[in-house]
């Protein structure tokens, strides 16, 4: 019996747990201090109301004989794909039911995706990153290149036409970056992708935050991406489901590659290896593309856009380079004064009771650079921002 040594080519997850310890022990040596944190990545309002209504009706029926559901499909109930496809609809994307299949969120399609896909094929990953992408290719062994951000491109690399990839990643809104590929941009990839027969994993998580019509949610608002792209969304952040769980991917009927669709072999892997959301979780995300579910999901979101810019104008006051904070719940800054992100880390946190994330934790391209997020309470976002201002 041997093991999937390529697990042991894993970098340890130190970032969060440095940030914890750091954390626990400045508490410990100052538990007069209050401790005020911006690298929060899961969201802190609770489900609307409409969601809430939903799941609770869905478990009256599960306690009935007559409504009981057992066993689900493993693509999701159709009254979820329909509702879906109806959102799609509104940005001018066109899906079919059958394109759509409902997950327990964007992170485990993202590393579920590989299953189809040749452990050959060269991996473009952006860095900085979000540290799945990285690491599930490499527990399959494959070979990663990375495609870099920084200032002078805004942190939204660009396809290099002398290189060929068979796998690209791309989040837009991204995360860390906080930065967002505009209708060009995208279809430049797009067209790169259809080029070189490449496949583009698109990661949307972040896409209800886009609220400039200029800007895209979906890779399918590009023309061509229909070939050469799956998207995988999630309601963690679009509607508060990071703790009852439930995503959705699109893969369109004609995609294809080796004269296989990739639809149906999706659907294969699907039926083997997944048992479906809940259904009681399922209708609770039915409710979120209801007209009263989407008008409720938006107040919310508005919530954290207002943190966003709260932040985005102290930065600004302050003299401090970022991008992010306007169409996205994530700022990237530069750290000041050429301290490293961990420096900047210790100093906000000693000097400021400010917590935030290292930009070292995402990638080689995040050195010297910082994440803050929108996602906390807003008083003490506001109270964050009032402290990173006043820092000399």
């Amino acid at each position: 019996m041997k093991i999937n040594t390529n697990f042991l080519d894993l970098k340890d997850s130190y970032l969060f747990s440095t940030v914890a310890k750091k954390v626990k022990a400045f508490q410990e040596s100052n538990p007069d201090k209050e401790i005020y944190r911006l690298g929060i990545g899961d969201v802190t309002l609770p489900l609307v109301p409409a969601v809430v209504k939903a799941i609770h009706d869905a478990t009256d029926e599960m306690s009935k004989k007559g409504s009981f559901r057992g066993y689900g499909p493993e693509q999701g109930y159709d009254f979820l794909r329909e509702g879906i496809a109806a959102y799609y609809s509104r940005k001018g994307v066109k899906l079919d039911k059958d394109e759509i299949f409902v997950s327990d969120g964007a992170k485990s399609d993202l590393g579920n995706i590989l299953d189809i896909l040749h452990p050959d094929n060269k991996v473009l990953i952006p860095d900085p990153v979000y540290p799945a992408y990285v690491d599930t290719n490499v527990m399959a062994g494959r070979k990663i290149d990375t495609a870099q951000g920084n200032q002078s491109n805004s942190f939204k690399p660009m396809p290099d036409k002398n290189y060929k990839a068979d796998i690209i990643y791309i989040c837009s809104p991204n995360n860390p970056t906080g930065a967002v590929y505009t209708y060009d941009e995208l279809k430049e990839w797009v067209d790169y992708a259809n080029s070189c027969k490449a496949l583009i994993l698109f990661d949307s998580a972040y896409e209800a935050f886009v609220g400039d019509d200029d800007l895209p949610g979906s890779i399918f608002e590009i023309e061509g991406a229909r070939t050469c792209a799956i998207e995988f969304c999630s309601l963690s952040k679009t509607a508060g489901f990071t703790g009852t769980r439930c995503g959705y991917t699109v893969v369109p009927s004609e995609l294809e590659f080796d004269g296989v669709k990739m639809n149906s072999l999706w659907n294969r892997r699907q039926c083997t290896k997944f048992n479906g959301v809940p259904y009681i979780i399922q209708r609770g995300a039915q409710a979120v593309f209801s007209e009263e579910g989407l008008a409720q999901i938006k107040a919310n979101i508005a919530y954290y856009k207002e943190n966003a810019r709260m932040i985005h104008e102290g930065l600004e006051k302050k003299g401090i380079w970022h991008i992010g904070g306007v169409n996205s719940p994530y700022i990237w800054l530069k750290c000041p004064d050429g301290m490293t992100s961990w420096e900047y880390f210790d100093h906000l946190l000693t000097n400021a009771q400010v917590v935030g994330t290292p930009g070292a934790g995402f990638g080689a391209m995040g050195e010297g650079y910082f994440r803050l997020t929108a996602f906390g309470d807003r008083e003490k976002t506001a109270e964050a921002v009032r402290r990173i201002v006043a820092l000399s």
